[in-house]
């Protein structure tokens, strides 16, 4: 029998934001306009400002060319990576490594549990750990570009590309590059199929005819670093490559390393030859002088392909443009044209690359690194307390299905969560930190201690559930909800003296520099962690099962959100969170009690008043992160703060910088950051749709007649 239930007034209409106050009967939004004004347009080459095509599991981002002709010149840069969900890689292990050798144990509490951790001594341990942190790692499976001769023979050079004219359109997906080679025009356009991975190119010159344009694909071999930029090309003979079969229309290519065996499929228009080059594991097709047009289609895949199932270019263009279209036409938008604040215009622009960049980079079948699947950071592997960031804000913009893909990943990897809870002498399952496809651990000094990702899940399983209130989702996701709080039931530890139950010691906070052996009630944990308890007791509920007596044991008994001096501490532990400078970088967590997590009877507004107005103060705000802007904004908005939730979104930090292809930059070893732009998106939407009990003069942007906004179809933040 179906349960019915009270229906949560979560979807917003159609609205005006204005100095005059509030209407429901606006025009819809022209969400063309919208998003096209914001079409990116290249006329220099800039490492930073290269363009991604992609479907959410595949990526290929592309130089001035349309391809990626110059990989060495991006390599500081925003780099040409071709990378999949599916693309992983482990070097051979030649010592016979175990993952028990990263096993360390620590003792917080009395209680006894075993953490993969970095070693520094002795040295088989700290290899083993450097090992298992650097396998596996997601692969960049090849590069695609253009090899154009100049009049002297000799390849050109970035230098000699003149003439720039590149277009990145944003509602098409498409993306359109001219330029010239010695005063002869080049025109190229680029897409990415949306259902297989796979990039399809016309490109149009004399240069054909003249026997000077060719298109070529190279194999580079995996690093083994944190990054990965897709350019290296040393240890040929560790790897090997080799044409299959070669007919009048197409190819297929295998690449075989130690770890991965996969294939590349080649359809073209025209005729053309593929030939493999003297230099190792580079491939050229030269198309027919008959012609000035060449197509091809490049299809990355793990099973071998026959070329001729390939879509054309056309067919290719015709499917992606429908696909886009489409995306962009449902779900939530916001225009934000007529406001006269001039962070408007840029607050618009970072919310629709947000939303290109998130769906293109973020929407597949796994949770995503931090840098999508542009290039690696952290060895490629995803970061599950990022998953918040990735995927919550796909929920609140009305596009629920984009979020629930990745959730499968959780059924996938439960049966090591439950392995990790149970070797750590835990109920239920304990949710992996760094990990991979597998859900394999990363050997980590700071991952293995971190407990923030845990509510996640119940956090993106609420949502679901939301959007339609459906009992089918309740009895989807149930088991992993309760197994996700038994943990959290187990977690705790009793305070016999103070008759209460606390996190740690033993836990790291999302503020990162706070140690294991010391650090216990983490606000921002505590305050997630009864939000979490409270909402799986929901779940029961609704599905007329009675409370779990374990879970409200450690909810009524649960620790208080600490406090000093009238303001909530980052963690118990630390008296001296604001006057101690030490503590005063890296995430400032503490806000997230409020900003990510719903008030709740444990959190005193007044206190986190108090408490966001001495951040602000205090804080070391250029030893922050991309995310912790939107999360700051989250907070002023729920205290009833928008102008400073704007403040907080434009905070003048190198961190919060978004590049020309909307990209949040934070340093050079981290040149993209998918959590900053989840986090636009997802403080944009609390803003426009509010959140549960908010009221329209609550939420919303500043009231002081410089803010004009039109929003539609937004979802309500729990």
């Amino acid at each position: 029998m179906k349960i019915q239930f009270k229906k949560i007034p979560a979807l917003v209409s159609t609205f005006f934001v204005l100095m005059s106050g509030f209407s429901a009967h606006a025009q819809p939004i022209n969400r063309q306009a919208v998003v096209s004004r914001h079409d990116v347009i290249n006329t220099s080459v800039d490492s930073l400002s290269s363009l991604s095509l992609g479907n959410g599991k595949f990526a290929f981002t592309a130089d001035v060319t349309g391809l990626q002709t110059f990989p060495d010149s991006y390599e500081k840069g925003v780099c040409l990576g071709t990378q999949s969900e599916w693309g992983w890689d482990s070097f051979k292990d030649t010592i016979g490594y175990k993952f028990e050798e990263t096993l360390k144990e620590y003792t917080f509490n009395g209680h006894k549990a075993t953490y993969a951790v970095q070693w520094s001594e002795p040295l088989r341990n700290r290899n083993a750990s450097n090992w298992f942190r650097q396998n596996s790692h997601r692969l960049q499976l090849g590069n695609l570009g253009f090899d154009i001769y100049k009049k002297d023979g000799s390849l050109i050079k970035v230098t000699d590309v003149k003439g720039i004219n590149q277009k990145l359109n944003l509602w098409t997906g498409e993306l359109i590059s001219h330029f010239t080679v010695e005063g002869i025009p080049v025109d190229v356009v680029t897409v990415s199929h949306q259902e297989q991975d796979l990039v399809a190119v016309r490109v149009t010159s004399k240069l054909i005819q003249m026997g000077r344009l060719k298109i070529r694909l190279r194999f580079p071999y995996p690093t083994g670093e944190f990054a990965d930029g897709g350019n290296n090309w040393n240890s040929p003979e560790s790897h090997s490559s080799t044409i299959l079969n070669q007919s009048g229309d197409g190819a297929s290519i295998q690449h075989q390393l130690q770890g991965s065996n996969y294939f590349v499929s080649l359809k073209w228009l025209n005729k053309a030859s593929l030939i493999k080059n003297t230099t190792p594991h580079y491939f050229t097709v030269t198309p027919d002088k008959s012609t000035s047009v060449f197509e091809l289609s490049c299809l990355f895949t793990p099973e071998v392909v026959s070329p001729s199932s390939l879509p054309a270019f056309a067919a290719t263009r015709i499917e992606n443009q429908q696909q886009w279209k489409a995306f962009w036409s449902r779900g939530a938008a916001i225009d934000f044209a007529g406001s006269t604040d001039p962070r408007a215009k840029e607050l618009e622009r970072r919310v629709v690359l947000s939303q290109y960049l998130t769906k293109m980079q973020c929407a597949g079948n796994y949770p995503p690194q931090e840098t999508g699947l542009t290039f690696n950071s952290w060895f490629g592997k995803p970061h599950l307390e990022m998953h918040w960031w990735h995927a919550v804000h796909f929920a609140l913009w009305n596009r629920v299905d984009l979020m629930e893909k990745s959730l499968g990943y959780y059924a996938k990897v439960e049966d090591k969560a439950k392995l990790l809870a149970e070797r750590q002498g835990y109920k239920g399952v304990r949710w992996q930190k760094m990990t991979d496809n597998e859900g394999n651990e990363s050997p980590s000094s700071v991952a293995a201690f971190l407990i923030w990702q845990q509510p996640h899940f119940i956090y993106l399983a609420e949502l679901c559930f939301r959007d339609k209130e459906d009992t089918a989702i309740l009895n989807k996701y149930k088991d992993l909800v309760f197994a996700t709080a038994d943990f959290m039931a187990s977690f705790p530890t009793y305070d016999k003296e103070n008759d209460r139950y606390t996190l740690g010691k033993g836990v790291i906070p999302a503020q990162e520099c706070f140690p294991a052996k010391d650090t216990f009630n983490p606000t921002y944990e505590v305050a997630y962690w009864d939000w979490a308890l409270k909402t799986a007791q929901k779940w029961r509920e609704r599905l007329g099962m009675p409370r779990n007596t374990e879970w409200d044991k450690i909810l009524v008994k649960l620790s208080p959100l600490p406090t000093l001096n009238g303001v909530y501490l980052s963690t118990e532990s630390a008296k001296d969170s604001y006057t101690n400078p030490r503590w005063r970088i890296d995430h400032p967590s503490v806000l997230g009690a409020l900003g990510m997590v719903p008030a709740s009877e444990k959190l005193d507004k007044a206190t986190m008043q108090r408490t966001f107005d001495l951040v602000n103060k205090v804080w070391s705000w250029d030893d922050t992160w991309g995310w912790d802007f939107p999360m700051t904004a989250m907070t002023a908005e729920r205290l009833g703060h928008p102008d400073k939730a704007i403040d907080a979104l434009f905070m003048n930090v190198k961190t919060n910088t978004y590049l020309k292809n909307g990209h949040n930059y934070q340093d050079g070893r981290l040149r993209i950051y998918l959590p900053g732009n989840g986090g636009v998106l997802a403080a944009v939407a609390m803003m426009a749709g509010g959140w549960d009990g908010s009221t329209l003069q609550e939420q919303g942007f500043p009231k002081n007649g410089k803010w004009k906004v039109r929003a539609e179809g937004f979802k309500k933040m729990p």
